[in-house]
């Protein structure tokens, strides 16, 4: 007999490729309740659910934080003295965490000096070529930023070396840093009319600007007794001397009816107390004041490119590097191909690699001296990717939050591709994401709901895309919905008209803009949308603007501070009880004295995280004792503020506690479709979608005729979209004309009336490719818009 041959055995698994899951047990990080999920590694996991329910908190504030807090806990203590800290989140097991890489749709910084090529690295790899390869050569990298100013000192140094001794030196830095505009590429000019009148003497209230009373203390009196100038005498009549101390002197010490107080030239006071500030962040009167009085035009020394002539002589082929920053990305590529120097081989080669990536990911029509305060969401999005897409890295978390903001269909299918390479390569990759063209690649869904805020916070579904299909979820039932074009449109009351528009890439554009109806300005990303709209619209009384700039408030605002519900609510809570309304806000004389009406004690604990525990005094409440016994229709204020929006409609609309003008306020919030939030909420808690619908609710106030909104889609699941449209045909309905720059087709189907820029992005843009109704665009068929519409609807 033949001997028998034994089948050999399969290998046992090895024990570390068992760790094939990210577990999470036990979340309960803002509002999640206690969830616990089993996350596939190297998968393409896909996050859904409404706005507020829960998806950051899970995937930002648990996974991706607890893995960034660990690996920086690698670190020295020393080390970590120097880098934000970070507390653990709310959560009983995290298990198979790997590093994570987060890319957020946190706006770039605004800083004037910010530009793409500063924040991807490409500027100061192009310094290093034009310092190697310049004609003439100027010097080192450093002569060609325009973050580095010249510099030159002489003088004795000691040297602290065996015997001191005083050694003469020199010392000069070659920058490029343009000394009029100090790198900014734009002067600012003040207008002095707007700020006083010259006609009249300082005690007679010369000034004209906003807060500076005759009497004010610190301002007014300190310029008519400092001594340097005479009250009494008209500015008109003012010496030379005066002048220059009255405009420009340097900040001198006065005493001032005993006091010590600075008095300081009117033009540098002027650029500290209002240039320096953000504009969004002013109130109204204040912004119209600076928008008066202040004017900036192109500085004339370096015609805008921030840079010495020294810099902008230096050239490499006829091409100084203002003119290579200056150009579009795909095209500096091209130049960059063609440089062939073995000497700078490597430099060129990680140059060329970044360059494309910028193309490849859908960028190629900015350059690299657009200021990075002037992205859109989408844009810094996908600039924050470059750095990501050629790295070696694998068995890395990838986290997105909504990377197809700001993405017209057409481009919205290159995106994918970019998130399924990063898979491919053996990354973990969780994006956050509402668009049903995103959701369709992931491998797993995890959809959270079933509400908003405190009504969500649970696991609605997991599993794959047929079964998320499938489920009774909010998510499930919403994801194949289609807006259907409208039988009929409205007929506009009259246009807007734009002449000769040439912003950015605008090519010398005339268009109608319909008023009365409801308009969408479409395009691909960089075809010109923007800069049509908030380049081009003349910004007056009557237009009220809803961008995406991120609404700036600490953890103190709230929504009832931010759209000022909370004014009304003093005062009545003052009125019932015959006390100051000032008592009534945890900001002023009501707060708790103990933790400054923060409502926790935070102790600071050097390089580890701050611990935050409720105030033991008013347990969290924010307000003194003596407060919480005064009423309104049987409430305290700090239950007021812990009420939702929906709850508080309800209480300030009828009874005892009935106030019109907040109930006013709350009807937008409702509107809108916040009426979840609680009013006491800190704004630093709210997701990117939920600041802009409060934006637009504090804005439905506004006396304008004419709402422009930038993709007020942003962050909002496809069943608050339909509450949007229901929303932008009221405003049309009382009257308003409403201007939409939105790539969603369900908007677009509901329009009565599309302006469509292109072809391209970019200088392949910047042109009206088709305006008209929606049916219209659908039955040409002839732009990328007009065919991805078609298929959305059906045709």
């Amino acid at each position: 007999m033949a001997p028998r041959t034994k089948t050999p055995q399969p290998p046992a698994p090895h024990a570390a490729d068992s760790h094939d899951l990210i577990r999470v047990h036990g979340a309960r990080e803002n509002n999640l309740k206690d969830v616990s999920i089993e996350l596939p590694k190297r998968r393409l996991t896909v996050f859904t659910g409404v706005s507020g329910s829960g998806k950051s908190s899970l995937v930002f504030s648990t996974i991706a934080a607890e893995s960034q807090r660990l690996i920086n806990e690698t670190y020295s203590a020393f080390v970590q003295g120097f880098m934000p800290t970070q507390a653990r989140p709310d959560v009983d097991v995290l298990d198979g965490l790997t590093t994570a890489i987060i890319v957020d749709q946190q706006r770039m910084g605004s800083d004037p000096r910010s530009t793409v090529g500063t924040a991807t690295d490409a500027n100061a790899m192009l310094r290093i070529l034009f310092s190697r390869l310049g004609k003439p050569h100027i010097g080192p990298p450093g002569a060609f930023a325009f973050n580095v100013p010249s510099v030159t000192a002489s003088g004795a140094i000691t040297v602290e070396r065996g015997n001191k001794k005083a050694v003469k030196a020199t010392f000069s830095r070659t920058g490029g840093m343009c000394p009029r505009c100090e790198g900014r590429g734009s002067v600012s000019d003040i207008d002095l009319t707007q700020l006083y009148d010259d006609s009249k003497s300082i005690a007679e209230g010369a000034f004209t600007i906003p807060g500076w009373k005759s009497d004010s203390w610190w301002t007014v009196r300190t310029y008519a007794e400092s001594g340097f100038l005479d009250p009494n005498k008209p500015i008109a009549k003012f010496t030379k001397k005066e002048m220059q101390d009255f405009l420009y002197r340097e900040p001198t010490k006065v005493k001032v009816e005993g006091a010590n107080l600075t008095f300081e030239g009117l033009i540098p006071k002027i650029q500290k107390s209002f240039l320096s500030k953000d504009r969004e962040s002013m109130q109204p009167h204040i912004r119209e004041f600076v928008d008066r009085a202040v004017t900036f035009t192109t500085c004339p020394e370096c015609e805008g490119t921030r840079l010495t002539e020294g810099a902008r002589s230096s050239k490499i082929k006829k091409i100084s590097i203002a003119d290579a920053c200056a150009m579009e990305i795909r095209d500096l590529a091209e130049w960059v191909r063609g440089l062939d120097e073995p000497s700078v081989a490597p430099l060129l080669e990680a140059l060329q690699q970044t360059l494309d990536s910028f193309v490849e990911i859908g960028l190629g029509y900015l350059a690299l001296d657009r200021p990075s305060g002037t992205l859109s969401g989408g844009e810094a999005q996908r600039v924050k990717m470059i750095r990501h897409l050629g790295s070696s890295l694998t068995d890395v978390t990838y986290v997105f939050d909504e990377p197809t903001i700001g993405l017209h269909p057409h481009d919205i299918q290159r995106m994918n591709d970019l998130l399924l390479r990063l898979r491919d390569k053996g990354n973990t990759v969780l994006v956050v994401e509402h668009k049903p063209e995103a959701i369709a690649i992931a491998d797993h869904v995890v959809d959270l709901g079933p509400g908003a805020g405190t009504a969500g916070g649970t696991v609605c579904f997991e599993g794959t895309l047929e079964g998320l299909r499938t489920s009774d979820t909010v998510t499930g039932r919403h994801l194949d919905d289609r807006a259907v074009l409208k039988e009929e449109v409205r007929k506009s009351t009259g246009a807007l008209e734009i002449r000769g528009a040439t912003s950015h890439n605008l090519r010398d554009v005339d268009v109608d803009i319909p008023l009365g109806v409801l308009t969408v300005i479409t395009g691909v990303a960089g075809s010109g949308k923007s800069s049509l709209v908030h380049g081009s619209i003349p910004a007056g009384e009557n237009v009220i603007s809803v961008d995406q700039s991120p609404i700036r408030g600490s953890r103190r605002s709230n929504p009832a501070t931010y759209t000022g519900l909370l004014e009304p609510i003093r005062k009545a809570f003052a009125k019932a009880n015959g006390v100051k309304p000032a008592l009534f806000s945890a900001n002023s004389e009501g707060a708790c004295p103990t933790c400054n009406g923060a409502g926790v004690i935070f102790t600071d604990l050097g390089m580890m995280a701050s611990v935050s525990s409720p105030c033991e005094d008013c347990e969290g409440k924010r307000f003194q004792a003596s407060v919480l016994d005064y009423h309104l229709g049987g409430r305290d204020i700090s239950e007021v503020l812990a009420m939702s929006v929906s709850e508080a409609e309800e209480f300030f609309g009828s009874g005892d506690a009935a106030i019109p003008a907040a109930h006013k306020i709350l009807d937008r919030l409702v509107d809108v479709g916040l009426g979840y939030l609680s009013l006491g909420q800190p704004l630093t808690t709210l997701s990117g979608g939920e600041r802009q619908r409060l934006k637009l609710a504090t804005h439905m106030g506004d006396k304008g005729g004419v709402y422009v909104l930038d993709e007020p889609t942003t962050g909002l699941h496809l069943a608050d979209v339909e509450q949007l449209l229901g929303l932008l045909d009221r405003l049309v309905e009382s009257g308003k004309s409403v201007i939409v720059i939105e790539h969603h087709q369900a908007v677009m189907a509901h329009a009565d009336w599309i302006i469509d820029l292109g072809p391209g992005a970019g200088h392949d843009g910047g042109q009206i490719v088709f305006e008209g109704t929606p049916a219209d665009l659908v039955a040409a068929r002839s732009t990328l818009t007009g065919e991805h519409l078609a298929e959305y609807v059906g045709e």
